[in-house]
């Protein structure tokens, strides 16, 4: 019986660390952003996380004025870098006002912390004001 014992241990060890690895995997979400933008006294909540075909994107519609694209991508679970479009909607096709990009490394959080910063974009011919501001996380150390 005494022989048992260390097996016991060191099974229920060998399982224990196993449980304490996977409790910490499952602290860090895979990368997330959310973006607040706000468009004559109206916000809009976006979220986005890495996608495999950025140009499969689709921009949001921000009240008829203006687009709001965000495009994640990430390798072997790592982010990559984050790219932020704001266009002006008008004819005959949309106007790029701001391409913002932010590259790795990111500083690891559990916590989405603030990425932008508060962002002012002016556009048309009356300068409509888009307002936006995102935070990251789900990053792994």
């Amino acid at each position: 019986m005494q022989t048992h014992k260390p097996l016991r241990s060191s099974r229920m060890l060998r399982y224990g660390l196993a449980g304490c690895f996977m409790a910490a995997h499952m602290a860090y979400a895979s990368p997330f952003l959310r973006c607040e933008v706000t468009y004559a006294g109206s916000t809009q909540v976006v979220h986005a996380t890495p996608v495999a075909e950025p140009y499969e994107v689709v921009p949001v519609d921000i009240a008829e004025r203006f687009l709001f694209k965000v495009v994640m991508s990430a390798t072997r679970g790592k982010l990559d870098h984050v790219l932020i479009y704001t266009y002006l909607q008008q004819e005959p096709r949309p106007v790029l006002l701001q391409e913002a990009k932010y590259f790795s490394p990111f500083k690891p959080s559990r916590h989405a912390v603030l990425l932008t910063g508060e962002q002012h974009i002016y556009g048309g011919p009356i300068e409509r004001e888009l307002m936006y501001r995102c935070w990251l996380g789900g990053i792994k150390p």
